[in-house]
């Protein structure tokens, strides 16, 4: 389509600000995520956990509930409709986080975390793919950033309030308010996020390619005219008509292909997926006060560098967000890919050089290896959260076919959620192995991951969703044949 077609839109500030209320299912997710980060030792210390195997499950336990929430969540958004899902998240959310902090014991912790990721699974589908669909194709990139923007902002106020409450009561394990301990209300703050986003939900429009699938014409063309700023809307609607006509038949089992089962753009979203969790990002964000603990620093000080690395992360998101649009999606994950190589590796080093004590107890980083250890990982960060943190999310958003968009993405989403668990609970015994080890096996796979861009994904800047309909080996070729 050329920037001279009458369908061409306008930016209207209206989808921005409907594409803000999609993304508080980001928020729910980044804040759901890392709420644990100040909990972990006293949850160890209240439910007297101390196999690593069952802290590491304790921990990201919800990432289980958030596969089968986004696994799901695609076939029912087709079903139901994007913002009914939403609405729903919100309420699983909501109902986890006050009873995630009243659970007497390790099991009800863990089912009541479980519930929660249902409904942050789903979200995580629900919004990119909705942010996509209401999007101009000229700002869709920024638009869909949005989600990741959200994540950071919700990490960020988790460990600010994980902060906050530590620093009022004296510590994670001591007494706060109503004879309730500070972590447990860690866990009830997310319940403001929560209500936040379910109303919001409650008042966004449905996406126009719903509609029209559903055969609602009439709300189809307000949403494209008001929202998404389209200027010939009759005209739209038949391109999303065609689309949807084209791939009638298409299912989730039509997601298969000769490739190992599925088709090819399937399994590029996948291993996007895999590959943005692989290299242990939220390793830093579950584990960064216990971690900081362990080299040296008290509990505030750890707290305290946990949000400042959640401040440079949000910094660099709006930086990604300002360049995904200009410089495009490939460039970019490609430098993140050498850039988080680099930071790992280094962090990997730096951990080699930790002494223990004579005395015995965890092993301390002396002189100069502190501060590269501390540089390396918030290095790490700026290259994630520039590139793959936003990016990725960008790129599932809009690289599927219009009818398998949601179910294919409820694919990837899941495979990402898994991999998150995996890294997630993996992570305390890779530490017993070694910090060394931990991080070599991170930075190995950003290293493959610069691999994966370079052959397998294509540029989609400026690419209307309606024109991701051919063969996607064939448009890979052509993205990275030489000139």
């Amino acid at each position: 389509m050329t920037a001279d077609h009458p369908t061409v839109s306008r930016l209207n500030f209206r989808v921005v600000l409907i594409s803000v209320g999609a993304a508080l299912g980001g928020f729910l997710f980044g804040f759901d995520t890392s709420v644990i980060n100040g909990a972990v030792d006293a949850l160890n210390d209240e439910f007297n956990i101390t196999n690593t195997a069952m802290q590491g499950f304790a921990v990201s336990s919800a990432l289980l509930g958030c596969a089968i929430g986004a696994w799901f969540a695609g076939s029912l958004a087709n079903k139901m409709g994007r913002i009914p899902v939403m609405v729903i998240a919100a309420f699983l959310f909501f109902s986890s986080s006050i009873l995630t902090g009243l659970a007497p014991n390790v099991p009800l912790f863990i089912a009541w975390r479980i519930l929660g990721g249902l409904g942050v699974g789903a979200a995580s589908v629900i919004a990119p793919a909705y942010i996509a669909e209401v999007s101009p194709a000229r700002v869709r990139g920024r638009l869909g950033s949005l989600q990741q923007l959200a994540i950071v902002l919700g990490i960020f106020a988790a460990l600010l309030s994980d902060t906050l409450l530590t620093n009022i009561a004296g510590s994670a394990s001591d007494t706060l308010w109503w004879g309730l301990e500070a972590w447990r209300w860690m866990f009830f703050v997310t319940a403001i996020p929560a209500l936040v986003y379910g109303l919001a939900a409650w008042g966004l429009p449905e996406s126009p390619r719903y509609l029209v699938h559903k055969g609602d014409y009439d709300k189809a063309s307000r949403v494209l005219h008001d929202f998404s700023g389209e200027l010939d809307v009759n005209f739209k609607i038949q391109e999303i008509e065609k689309t949807l006509d084209k791939e009638k038949k298409e299912s989730l089992r039509d997601l298969r292909g000769d490739r190992f089962g599925l088709k090819p753009i399937v399994w590029v979203g996948i291993l996007l997926s895999v590959f943005q969790q692989f290299v242990g990002i939220n390793v830093i964000f579950y584990y960064s006060s216990s971690l900081w603990q362990s080299v040296g620093f008290d509990e505030s000080d750890a707290l305290l560098e946990s949000v400042i690395t959640s401040i440079t992360n949000i910094v660099v998101t709006i930086v990604a967000i300002l360049l995904v649009d200009k410089v495009g999606r490939r460039i970019m994950l490609l430098v993140g890919s050498a850039g988080m190589g680099v930071c790992l590796s280094t962090m990997a080093i730096a951990f080699s050089q930790a002494t223990a004590p004579p005395g015995g107890g965890d092993p301390t980083l002396d002189g100069a290896w502190g501060t590269i250890a501390l540089v390396a990982a918030n290095g790490f960060v700026v290259f994630f959260g520039a590139t793959w943190g936003p990016l990725v999310w960008v790129l599932l958003g809009e690289m599927f076919p219009n009818k398998i968009r949601a179910s294919a993405l409820a694919v990837a989403a899941a495979a990402q959620w898994l991999a998150n668990f995996f890294i997630s609970t993996t992570f305390p015994k890779f530490a017993d192995i070694g910090l060394t080890f931990a991080y070599g096996f991170y930075a190995f796979f950003a290293i493959l991951s610069f691999f994966f861009v370079f052959w397998q994904v294509p540029e989609t800047k400026g690419r209307e969703l309606e024109d991701m309909t051919e063969d996607f080996s064939v448009r890979r070729r052509k993205d990275t044949a030489p000139a």
